[in-house]
């Protein structure tokens, strides 16, 4: 059953993306990739529970759905829905219809490309799922073929790829390290490289990882690669925006988390351990700076996920039960939140024919009922109470005071106030600043507002209730992670 499950989840949107291709329909296309994103998220909840009996091989061992990856599926698959959905409303505005049918096919085919890379058991394996997430996604980044779109879309390829290609040497490194123990030729699961771990060379070892790091953390957005994310995930339609900070980056993300395990296998999770830790607060500060100094709605949304994706490189590379439980949980809230801000800045962008903070005042008036939702989702994603990213946030911060990381939880914290403050004051100009007479109510469809509602609910409930569901399965995610060493 947990076969056909993930068969099902996999075909969904290569099916569709298939379809829209050879069909070249518009509307055909819209349709196909909302049911396809509704196959993914209905498939990845039960995928998700099931995980806890797994890890489940499948198609000769080089598929894998554990709890990591299952997690990932997860986030995945929401963020999915929620973009087709808010997609059906806002791309038919930008006057595209005769390219629409590309934009659907490419789009379902990054979903099925982000969901690869979650379940590859071999390395080699998903460092191409990864680098296919690359080049499916470019052509998303430059959908509109505005200048800034077109460089934003070279920009992303250019720095992502040269980060890439580090992973792969990285990658190679290990393979390496792995064939004076198993020989020169073996499979290069997950598996066999954890078991390999304890008798490779630590100084090989060591360096493998720090060049895989650095070439995923590229993917990631982790500071200083992340000089491709603002210019990518401002100027991407709002959906793929939401598809590239909610999706994508867990799945790059997941990488270094494998990896970590077998460094932890290989005695040399001391300082691969501190130095994610160390690009994470690198990530903190500099989305600090940036979004104190924005001028730019998306850009603004762009600097919060490299604060975030430090926010759960914090997560793991403190460790622990506790460190991971926070990082996982964090994916979570942050795909949910991150979509629903990106949909905001969407409708208002085109509410308000401007990407410029200074341009865009009298929210609260023009957008009575996507206003305060908005608003909402500012004070979430900023880590503040009811929400559950205060939740998972709190979390890795007593992670860093168990596993001895005081000067990095130190760190965090202020780091985290100064966000909060700068953050929130941009959308402060934005719905109470005086200035021009606000004009009409903004005009907005349905399917522009109803994904943002989907979003802001759940995270509100889990941030005043943590379900003992989700524990168990962070419990066991970690305890699996920390299994990896024999």
């Amino acid at each position: 059953m947990t076969g056909t499950l993930l068969l099902i989840m996999m075909l969904a949107p290569a099916v569709a993306a298939a379809v829209s291709a050879v069909a070249q329909q518009a509307r055909l296309a819209e349709r196909l990739n909302l049911a396809a994103a509704l196959v993914v998220a209905v498939t990845a909840v039960p995928l998700t529970v099931s995980s806890a009996g797994g890890p489940y091989y499948f198609w000769g061992g080089y598929i894998v759905l554990d709890l990591t990856g299952a997690w990932v599926l997860l986030c995945t698959g929401l963020v999915y829905l929620l973009a087709a959905i808010f997609s059906v409303g806002y791309m038919r505005l930008v006057g595209e219809d005769d390219r629409l049918w590309g934009f659907y096919a490419l789009f379902a085919g990054f979903a099925f490309t982000i969901l690869l890379s979650a379940v590859m058991n071999n390395a080699g394996l998903y460092w191409i799922a990864i680098e296919l997430t690359t080049l499916v996604s470019t052509f998303l980044v430059g959908f509109e073929r505005g200048p800034e779109s077109i460089e934003a879309a070279w920009k992303y390829i250019i720095i992502v790829s040269a980060g890439i290609s580090l992973a792969l040497l990285g990658t190679l490194l290990f393979y390496w390290a792995g064939s004076f123990v198993l020989g020169p030729t073996y499979d290069m699961t997950w598996q066999a490289l954890a078991g390999a771990a304890p008798k490779m060379n630590p100084a090989l070892a060591t360096l493998s990882f720090l060049l895989i790091l650095v070439g995923y953390g590229t993917k990631v957005g982790l500071a200083p690669m992340h000089a491709w994310l603002p210019d990518a995930h401002s100027e991407s339609p709002a959906p793929i925006s939401a598809m590239l900070s909610g999706a994508l980056l867990n799945a790059a993300m997941l990488g270094i988390v494998r990896y970590m395990t077998i460094a932890d296998a290989a005695t040399v999770g001391s300082l691969a351990r501190t130095a994610l830790v160390a690009f994470g607060v690198a990530s903190l500060l500099v989305g600090a700076l940036f979004i104190v100094r924005q001028e730019g709605i998306k850009r603004l949304m762009a600097y919060s996920s490299v604060e975030h994706m430090g926010v759960i490189a914090l997560g793991f590379g403190f460790g622990g039960p506790l460190g991971v439980a926070g990082a996982f949980y964090h994916m979570l809230n942050h795909s949910l939140n991150k979509s629903a801000m990106f949909f905001g800045a969407g409708n208002v962008m085109r509410a308000y024919g401007s990407k410029e903070i200074g341009a865009i005042r009298g929210v609260w008036q023009r957008a009575p009922v996507m206003g305060p939702l908005w608003l909402a989702g500012a004070v979430a994603i900023t880590g503040a109470p009811p929400f559950a990213l205060f939740l998972s946030e709190l979390v890795i911060l007593r992670a860093g005071l168990e596993r001895g990381y005081a000067w990095a939880v130190a760190a965090m914290a202020v780091l985290l106030i100064v966000i909060f403050l700068g953050f929130l004051n941009h959308f402060r100009a934005m719905y109470f600043s005086e200035g021009e007479e606000s004009g009409a109510p903004l005009a907005l469809s349905g399917w522009c507002i109803a994904p943002m509602w989907l979003a802001m609910v759940p995270l509100l409930l889990l941030g005043l209730w943590w379900p003992d569901g989700l524990w168990h399965h962070f419990m066991a995610a970690a305890q699996a992670l920390a299994g990896a060493r024999p």
